[in-house]
């Protein structure tokens, strides 16, 4: 998993990168202000079966984007509580620790900032699936979870009230995806952040959009499956249900068309907005009290101001027995859903 994500890495951190992917940015989603390099990625792996029935990683998705940093952190002390798991597996990676880890942590986010001028925005974060995230964070590092609907604007500064207290906001760890915002009619007047602000980002949001799916034809590796760019294609392959169809702006798997037809491709009216990906087997390979379930290990890495690249720190596995991995897909089944990869150190 880690020589895929640093091949990856070396495609990321090449100058040229940006003018690659410029064209993965929806026009109504981009955002000004400092732009800054990605201090969040994660990589999405399915541990999956080869040709040969060797278990093996494939990766199935990236993004630009935090994940359950503050979460995978605390939540794995929590099992040691009740299972045994050996002192020498960590769910730390890159020989951290939990000292080093949210040292960090903060470091990567706060960046020199008072906790209280940094905020966790996010759309109506109290209501979100990933909330307890949000919770985790604050004791980690001591910012809040702030709801778009709370942001105050005057000029190109932004404000939030903290304890009642009108407090300036100058970083903003960005947990809003557009893809939802443009769903969410109940808000009322927010202000537009799409605008220039005196803020920095981590990470600044069109960087969802540039490591994304979008990124996945630009890779060559033995641990990527193959794919392109749907309008690219010139022959469609032969065995087309070895392949899944995917929209290129969506999140959590929406969109997604697994059991592909001929059909499905000449129903797309945009084909510029999807990859044609190949399929991969994912292993029936963790055995609970009914039928086993497939896994995914995300491999989430940190980019501290200043590092020449990010490292690996952290991260989390997703049990499903559904279609595809995450909750929507695997409502009324047991034994799924987040957990975490003890890692030998």
């Amino acid at each position: 998993m880690l020589s895929a994500c640093e091949s990856i890495i070396d495609l990321i951190t090449l100058p040229e990168f940006r003018t690659l992917t410029d064209q993965s940015i929806p026009a109504r989603d981009k955002v000004g202000g400092q732009y800054g390099f990605p201090q969040t990625i994660v990589f999405d792996f399915g541990i999956c079966e080869n040709d040969q029935g060797e278990l093996e990683p494939q990766l199935v998705e990236m993004q630009g984007f935090p994940s359950l940093y503050g979460f995978q952190a605390i939540y794995p002390d929590l099992l040691k509580e009740y299972f045994r798991i050996p002192d020498r597996y960590s769910q730390y990676l890159g020989g951290l620790d939990r000292h080093s880890f949210t040292a960090l942590f903060s470091d990567t986010i706060l960046n020199g900032h008072a906790p209280e001028n940094v905020i966790l925005l996010e759309i109506r974060p109290h209501d979100q699936k990933t909330r307890i995230d949000f919770y985790c964070t604050a004791d980690l590092i001591g910012i809040r979870a702030v709801c778009l609907t709370e942001l105050i604007q005057e000029g190109n500064r932004l404000f939030y009230l903290r304890d009642g207290v009108k407090t300036r906001i100058e970083r903003i760890y960005n947990r809003v995806i557009f893809d939802e915002l443009h769903t969410r009619h109940d808000l009322g007047p927010v202000v537009d952040i799409r605008q220039d602000f005196e803020v920095t980002w981590v990470p600044h949001p069109d960087w969802f959009y540039r490591i994304s799916k979008y990124t996945l034809p630009f890779i060559h590796h033995p641990y990527v499956p193959q794919t392109f760019f749907l309008h690219e294609v010139k022959q469609l392959p032969a065995d087309l249900h070895n392949y899944v169809l995917k929209p290129l702006f969506s999140f959590a798997g929406q969109g997604v068309i697994i059991d592909l037809t001929v059909q499905d491709i000449e129903a797309v009216k945009d084909p510029e907005n999807w990859i044609l990906q190949k399929k991969v087997k994912y292993a029936d390979v963790i055995q609970t009290p009914a039928d086993p379930a497939k896994a995914e290990i995300r491999i989430m890495y940190l980019w501290k101001e200043g590092a020449p690249r990010p490292v690996p720190a952290i991260n989390l596995a997703r049990l499903s027995k559904g279609k595809m991995i995450g909750v929507r897909y695997n409502k009324d089944k047991e034994w799924v859903g987040g957990s975490v990869a003890f890692f030998e150190r």
